[in-house]
């Protein structure tokens, strides 16, 4: 997946250098989308610009003593991000929380500590709506004319969320209702 962010960030953003994509990644909130670090965004820049996908353009900017070298997706490039496109655009999956999996077992598992673990999930659920009211006050502003597909990704997102956090609410209010 990282490939294709980084394809279509050029596209849209040519002449970027990686620094300038990683923080494009990162204010746009990606991480939603898909885990990355910085370590695992560079090897995938340098993946792509090896296999001809991506080149260097062939001004240097220099910034504070040291160079830039800024990108441009190459025409292997393009035809690499249709192939994305499609690969990741007919992906249907599930939504898989990892505290399902912890769920699993919550008859054998501490009470006390079961509702503890509700609350981080609550706090944490809180937290990420939060952050996606942030963005979606700033893009509303940003945009007005153009229909932005992230941000209605991200509208969408957090009505997951909500139904998420509505979910652990509930959950915790019976295990407490049922403990006492």
């Amino acid at each position: 997946m990282i490939p294709l962010l980084i394809l279509g960030l050029l596209i849209q953003n040519p002449g970027a250098h990686g620094y300038e994509l990683l923080s494009l990644m990162e204010k746009r909130h990606y991480k939603y989308i898909v885990n990355f670090t910085k370590g695992s965004f560079y090897y995938n820049l340098q993946q792509l610009e090896e296999k001809g996908l991506i080149e260097q353009t062939h001004q240097i900017r220099p910034n504070k003593g040291r160079e830039i070298h800024p990108f441009k997706i190459t025409s292997l490039g393009t035809e690499e991000f249709e192939k994305l496109m499609v690969k990741y655009g007919t992906k249907s999956e599930y939504v898989n929380l990892q505290f399902y999996g912890a769920l699993l077992f919550a008859d054998e598992f501490d009470k006390k500590k079961l509702l503890e673990l509700i609350q981080s999930q609550i706090e944490q659920t809180e937290a990420r709506i939060a952050l996606l009211d942030e963005y979606l006050a700033i893009t509303t502003k940003e945009l007005p004319d153009k229909i932005d597909y992230f941000r209605r990704m991200n509208e969408n997102s957090r009505s997951h969320h909500l139904v998420n956090l509505k979910w652990f609410k509930e959950l915790k209010a019976d295990i407490e209702e049922a403990t006492v």
